[in-house]
């Protein structure tokens, strides 16, 4: 930015610059030129009222001096020199004057000035006056030599000026893009501090406000995250120890199925809430290995969770791996809680079997889910917050369910539109044997 101010100060002063020598230049070259042809008339004229009229019958003539470097001569009618110096003959600017008027010209390289002589209303000489052209040429370009002087030192001028203002106006520029980058990279207690320029002062403060009310809008959010979640926590962990026991002390081999799904449901509502609200904090925080699971185990939780909700809609639920080793490690909660939303909208929005297929890409899994209905909506608006519309549901469950996929480095996308296909792509941890899980219906 400094340069620019520089380089736009610069090109005005340099046109203002322009603009103004250019003129001053020619009027000083016709000032000296004019004044020179002024003092050569006023030495001819000075000369011409010493003339007699007698001249011409011998009477001498005294002429005053000569201008300096010039010739001041007196010409009769024959147009020949009878005083003073220069050329012998009466060059053109003399032979016009004797038709009775002063004439200011040039002849041979010098500047003439001849006046006539007049006596009984006739012209009975002229008087001649010139000096070198190149005297004044010297003058002119000694004029312009200071007048390119002063305009160099205007131009460094305006220069040493343009560079203080750029640097006055560039530093609160500078330091705010340097807040704003301090804010992207977390720092929400940055302020950009005043300066001398009311215009940025008021950028700073409306971003100083903005800034507040974001950061009291995100303590809000992350405080109702955080309470919820012990809320949800702590009797969450009471229902589970209730269930522990009541599976311990129950021989009721009618009720222990019961008791142990809902036991299991706990569990992952634990896991859920465990997972937003490691989300709400910090997405970008890399997740310990300890939660991993296997991906054979993963799809057999899968498939028993999901296989009756299925079967209660008299659909079914196919799940199966393809050419993708089952050993391999995923994130348990994450991928559960994305391959929940999805299975959860093809349940709800879609139509016929529903299918999760792990393919291998060799530096990660592909989780394809599917069902024989059609995703409706712009791809590119499906995984936006807030936003509804037919389908299969792109409300919060989608927007969460990617989030929860960047999070663990993986990504989560719409894949094909009929049938509807969601993919998730998640970086491989690691690798066992070779072999393949089996598909589950």
């Amino acid at each position: 930015m400094r340069q620019r101010v520089v380089r736009v100060a610069l090109t005005a002063a340099l046109v203002a610059v322009v603009l103004l020598a250019v003129p001053l230049a020619l009027a000083i070259r016709s000032s000296l030129y004019a004044g020179q042809r002024d003092t050569l008339e006023r030495a001819a004229l000075a000369a011409a009222v010493r003339v007699s009229p007698d001249y011409a019958t011998g009477d001498p003539v005294e002429l005053p001096r000569a201008p300096t470097g010039g010739h001041l001569g007196l010409y009769d009618p024959q147009q020949a020199k009878r005083a003073g110096s220069g050329p012998g003959m009466a060059d053109a600017p003399v032979r016009r004057a004797f038709d009775g008027e002063v004439v200011r010209g040039q002849s041979g390289g010098d500047l003439v000035a001849a006046v006539p002589v007049s006596h009984a209303e006739r012209v009975i000489g002229v008087v001649r006056a010139s000096s070198p052209a190149d005297a004044v040429r010297d003058r002119v370009l000694a004029a312009w030599g200071v007048l390119l002087g002063v305009t160099v030192v205007a131009l460094t001028i305006a220069v040493l000026v343009a560079r203080r203002q750029a640097r006055a106006l560039a530093a609160p520029l500078e330091d705010l893009s340097r807040h704003c980058r301090a804010v992207a990279e977390g720092d929400l207690n940055a302020r950009a501090a005043p300066s001398s320029i009311a215009e940025i002062d008021q950028v700073a403060r409306t971003h100083n406000a903005m800034l507040r009310s974001l950061s009291e809008l995100l303590r809000r959010e992350r405080d109702f995250a955080t309470n919820a979640s012990h809320q949800l926590r702590t009797p969450l962990t009471g229902l589970q120890l209730t269930l522990e026991a009541g599976l311990a002390q129950d021989d009721d081999a009618r009720l222990r199925p019961a008791l142990t799904e809902a036991l299991d449901t706990t569990h992952r509502l634990h896991q859920t809430v465990e997972e937003v609200l490691r989300l709400s904090r910090s997405p970008d925080r890399p997740r310990p290995a300890a939660g991993d699971i296997a991906v054979a185990h993963l799809l057999l939780e899968t498939r028993e969770h999901w296989h009756g909700l299925f079967a209660a809609d008299g659909r079914r639920l196919e799940c199966g791996t393809h050419d993708a080793p089952a050993d391999v490690l995923v994130p348990s909660g994450p991928v559960s809680e994305v391959l929940g939303v999805l299975l959860d909208n093809a349940r709800v929005h879609g139509r016929g079997t529903a299918r999760l297929v792990v393919r291998d890409l060799n530096d990660a899994l592909a989780f394809d889910v599917s069902d024989e209905g059609a995703a409706e909506g712009e791809p590119a608006q499906l995984f936006d917050r807030g936003h509804t519309g037919g389908g299969h549901g792109t409300g919060i469950g989608l927007a969460l369910a990617s989030e929860l996929a960047h999070s663990i480095g993986g990504r989560l996308s719409l894949t094909r539109r009929a049938p509807a296909t969601f993919t998730l792509l998640v970086p491989v941890r690691g690798a066992g044997s070779e072999g393949n899980a089996p598909a589950c219906r």
